[in-house]
């Protein structure tokens, strides 16, 4: 079912709130919505082609889409009740899927008709469905953490293909493609990050310098390097999958500082979440100089679990889950 908020220019004027940082190069500008759902939980953004942002509210059942244009926002109920809606991706034509988390299943949304279509699991362990991604072939990727799986959906066919990640109870968690269509995924419940080749299924790890790393969600750099938040130990790491080197920097905000949310913008420059900050943090990373660059997002944030790139590849889309709001982070140059 299809809601519209009550926000109008005027209003959304009001209820924004922006905060400037200061930078070498760059300010920020972090405006954020207030979601309609009350206590929606809005857990993954998406910068949408047409440049809106659409959103996951996880505890609704439902997904949204703001446009940022007119401030109007639009929720769509899901057919499965309690379907835990988590990731958010766009295929070519403008359709959304959605992982459902909580109900073992992908999902696709026609936005222009409303017309949900559900794709379970083949294997009731893969109950978990995470976050999903599509190939340059156009094929579905997507993660199962708790599962234990990695899998694909061929949307002509409908087919959903599943294979176990190589380390036992790794819990593949964040997900993201290369310049070349190699995508890689991190393992929250180990110190890992993996490749997948997309033709052949074939899964390579990487094994992190300390044990205890805990990489939860991970961003490409145009160069191709993977940097990587690592939530268990407060750290921002690298890895360059051509030599396996891997370099590490410690988050502004200390050890317990729970990095999440993170992205590389078109320039190089990385940007991420500190989760266990108050309030949590938009921090900016140069590669360049190893310099970092932190402002506070306004609402608090409530926890950004995932940042995505707008695709002119210049601003960010984030969602304050336990604030109820969604925003966008102009970077201005």
């Amino acid at each position: 079912m299809l809601r519209k908020s009550a926000l109008t220019l005027l209003a959304l004027m009001v209820v924004a709130v922006c905060v400037v940082m200061a930078a070498e190069k760059a300010n920020v500008t972090i405006t954020e919505w207030d979601i309609p759902s009350r206590d929606g939980h809005p857990h993954d953004p998406l910068a949408a082609a047409d440049g809106s942002l659409w959103y996951t509210a996880q505890f609704a059942n439902k997904l949204g889409r703001l446009d940022l244009k007119t401030g109007e926002i639009q929720e769509w109920a899901l057919k499965t009740a309690d379907s835990g809606p988590h990731g958010l991706t766009e295929d070519k034509d403008g359709n959304i899927w959605f992982t459902a988390n909580s109900k073992g299943y992908v999902g696709k949304l026609n936005p222009k008709t409303s017309a949900i279509t559900e794709y379970p699991m083949p294997d009731a362990a893969a109950r978990d469905p995470h976050t999903p991604l599509f190939d340059k072939k156009g094929i579905l990727w997507f993660t199962v953490q708790v599962g234990n799986f990695i899998g694909n959906i061929d949307p002509a066919t409908g087919k959903v293909t599943l294979k176990q990640s190589p380390t036992p109870n790794s819990r593949p968690y964040g997900l993201r493609m290369n310049s070349k269509g190699v995508l890689f995924y991190c393992e929250f419940n180990s110190n890992k990050l993996a490749s997948i080749n997309p033709d052949t299924f074939e899964i390579k790890e990487f094994v992190l310098p300390d044990p205890a790393a805990r990489p939860r969600r991970i961003a490409i750099a145009p160069d191709d390097r993977v940097y990587y938040a690592d939530y268990a130990r407060g750290y921002l790491g690298r890895l360059d999958p051509a030599t396996g080197k891997v370099e590490e920097w410690a988050s502004p905000g200390g050890p317990r500082s729970q990095p999440y949310g993170i992205a590389a913008t078109t320039d190089g420059m990385i940007w991420y979440s500190e989760s266990n900050v108050q309030p949590n943090t938009i921090v900016r990373f140069d590669p360049k100089t190893s310099g970092f660059q932190t402002a506070p997002v306004p609402s608090g944030g409530g926890v950004l679990r995932h940042i995505d790139v707008t695709k002119d590849g210049k601003d960010l889309y984030i969602a304050s889950s336990g604030v109820n709001k969604v925003g966008i982070v102009k970077i201005n140059r």
